[in-house]
């Protein structure tokens, strides 16, 4: 048994944990590792977003131009494809890349071709939408948390290692404790969301900024491997009172602090479906995330159906990324998107 935090990312406790030291988890669970050079990750998810099924095809050109944007120098390490459909009726497509080291990320960002590409006025004149939001954490202002020790999806997917069993976990509070940086740090929300627009003949380009400890959770499961039954299991027991939160977040997620809730789908590049799926989840704080899934009713019955089916699970991949972030160290752009898309709709102009 380990501690979730690193051995080179610990310090003397100025705010203590939710549990003794003493303290045993319920069933194994691991962290991802990285080594000690890694200072800073990126995280970008790029969409492409359209109404009518006529605009697919245009909008799988765009997924693929920034998917192939990805093989410039300095590209991310790793990358996934998703679709969803919002509460708007609108379809996205979505490219999520993890860059290690922060540097590559910059230099590919502002590569003339790729940055040319999104300040282009022609994004403007397109009949799709287009956004991104990109975010990067240092090493000790994001967490994981798997069910299993490879091949791991996400951030994990560019890191060293996997821990040993760890300890924090199982409990609420849990995640938390995970960040090196809880350790002398409450990751308490300062600022609100604003947003600047620029418009241009019929379309509109708009930039959010975004306040410091702005919360990101990724929550996925994937059910590719599971046998008939187990998959059975998941698709009719576990999934159904999943999505009735996730929907609860993407329609009402105001009321609990929640900015933006897509509950998405993974695909190839044609947009085939996938037997994966994530939640990808914007908070005000992590106090809030916090706050909704250990008192609200929607995440206490996602919470106990799990438990009761735990047994029944063996091959269901489960899995959880969670990050903070500085406000300079977040850039939400949206490129002639519906007004309710991502972190828009919070943000006062």
């Amino acid at each position: 048994m380990e501690s979730a935090v690193d051995t080179h990312l610990r310090c003397p406790r100025t705010i203590a944990k939710r549990v003794s030291d003493d303290y045993q988890p319920p069933f194994p669970m691991y962290v991802a590792r990285a080594d000690t050079d890694l200072e800073r990750v990126s995280m970008g998810y790029f969409g492409v977003q359209y109404k009518d099924v006529a605009q697919r095809e245009a909008a799988l050109a765009g997924l693929r131009k920034i998917v192939g944007d990805f093989d410039h120098v300095d590209g991310p390490g790793k990358h996934d494809l998703t679709f969803h459909e919002d509460n708007q009726g609108y379809g996205n497509f979505m490219v999520v890349g993890y860059w290690r080291n922060y540097q590559s990320y910059e230099r590919w960002c502002h590569d003339p071709e790729i940055s040319g590409w999104w300040a282009s006025p022609e994004r403007l004149d397109e009949t799709i939408g287009y956004f991104r939001e990109c975010v990067a954490p240092d090493s000790r202002q994001f967490e994981t948390l798997y069910a299993f020790q490879n091949n791991f999806p996400g951030v994990g997917g560019i890191m060293d290692r996997v821990s040993d069993e760890i300890q924090e976990h199982g409990y609420w509070g849990s995640m938390r404790d995970r960040f090196a940086i809880s350790q002398t740090d409450a990751m308490l929300a300062s600022g609100t969301l604003h947003k600047v627009v620029q418009k241009s003949n019929d379309g509109r380009r708009v930039l959010v900024h975004a306040h410091d400890n702005l919360a990101l959770i990724r929550s996925g499961q994937d059910w590719s491997d599971t046998g008939e039954a187990e998959r059975t299991l998941y698709l009719d027991r576990i999934e159904p009172t999943l999505r009735s939160g996730m929907n609860f977040l993407r329609d009402h997620g105001q009321e609990v602090g929640n900015y933006s809730n897509r509950y998405v789908q993974s695909i190839d590049l044609d947009g085939n479906l996938r037997d994966e799926s994530y939640n990808i989840g914007h908070w005000k704080s992590l106090g809030h995330l916090e706050d909704w899934a250990e008192n609200h009713p929607t995440h206490l019955k996602i919470f106990g159906v799990f438990f009761e089916v735990i047994a029944g699970i063996r091959e269901l991949r489960l899995y959880h990324e969670v990050s903070v972030f500085d406000g300079p160290h977040q850039f939400y752009e949206y490129i002639n998107c519906h007004p309710a898309t991502g972190m828009m709709r919070d943000a006062a102009e």
